[in-house]
């Protein structure tokens, strides 16, 4: 890996024309990805690749004049302590205000480089080029919002961010709290009846760990396999699968953990604490997701488990 102060003037300028390539492509490819679900913001974003282009024309102009017609490939990566932004595919996922993040540290990030790459030549014309190449990308922010007021007045952002929760909600939300629920509520009874039963808390852990995975392994595949998620809008089969998976083991493995603890009371008080977070847990999800009135989602969420670990109790004691 290279120092930025090693390069010569004919490097850098190939690393602005690398540069201004890599972000181009990265608009393009936020455009292309964003718009089945937001036209609005891809129409953005293809403005800003537009943009690109236009400085790496003016890049290229100048490097053929001073060094001919080979531009020799540097790349930030390879350069030491370089801003590199994270990959499409890793931003596009976390949502579309991810996206709008990113590519306002991309513009900040060119502005600084130019600013640099600036005071490292002594070309006239390469030192002139860079420094308004800096105050444009500055000024590129402020283009952004121009053309992001433009494609995206303030009704259709709203709309946009509303679909990007509604999205949220269905894909990551919703089967997470299925399995959430399940995990914490089906495997009370369980735990609890073998606690009671045996007043040993090596085979209580035994069972929750058990009926934990199983619960588990059975929510996810049933989630993945329910639909594809094309007609409902409820996104990848595979990651709502996985989800929901995941949050049936977590919500049956809090109860059961307390059960390591050797002494047989101490361990049944603490995973009872512990059932009293998680239905707390689960209440405060349907009430910030689900719009579910707090009172509502605390009363329905402690009947049910109420009952189930009643029911648990009285199995395990009879």
């Amino acid at each position: 890996m290279r120092n930025f102060t090693d390069l010569s003037e004919r490097e850098i300028l190939a690393l602005a024309i690398s540069n201004e390539e890599e972000d181009g492509r990265t608009y393009s490819d936020f455009a292309e990805n964003l718009r089945e679900n937001y036209p609005d913001s891809a129409k953005l974003f293809s403005d800003m690749a537009a943009e690109e282009g236009g400085h790496r024309r003016a890049l290229i102009d100048l490097y053929v004049q001073r060094f001919g017609d080979h531009i020799p490939q540097v790349r930030r990566g390879d350069i030491r302590g370089a801003p590199v932004p994270s990959p499409v595919w890793r931003v596009v996922p976390r949502g579309i205000d991810a996206v709008r993040r990113q590519a306002r540290q991309m513009e900040a990030d060119a502005s600084r480089f130019y600013l640099r790459a600036a005071s490292r030549t002594t070309d006239p014309a390469i030192r002139r080029l860079l420094g308004d190449l800096a105050e444009a990308e500055a000024e590129h922010l402020q283009t952004a919002g121009h053309i992001e007021d433009k494609h995206l007045p303030g009704e259709v952002r709203e709309r946009e961010d509303d679909d990007a929760r509604k999205r949220f909600v269905l894909q990551i939300i919703q089967p997470g709290l299925v399995g959430l629920m399940d995990g914490a509520v089906s495997t009370l009874a369980p735990v609890f009846a073998a606690a009671f039963a045996t007043h040993s808390t090596h085979n209580a852990f035994l069972v929750g760990l058990a009926a934990s995975t199983g619960a588990g392994i059975s929510m996810g595949f049933a989630e993945a396999l329910a639909d594809d998620g094309k007609l409902s809008g409820r996104g990848a089969p595979l990651l709502r699968g996985l989800v929901c998976g995941l949050m049936t083991f977590a919500g049956g493995i809090g109860h059961t953990l307390p059960y390591l603890i050797p002494r047989f009371w101490t361990a049944t008080a603490v995973a009872g604490c512990v059932v009293v977070v998680e239905l707390a847990i689960i209440a405060y999800i349907q009430y910030r997701y689900m719009e579910t009135p707090p009172f509502s989602a605390a009363a329905k969420v402690m009947l049910g488990g109420a009952l189930v670990l009643a029911a648990g109790v009285l199995i395990g004691s009879g």
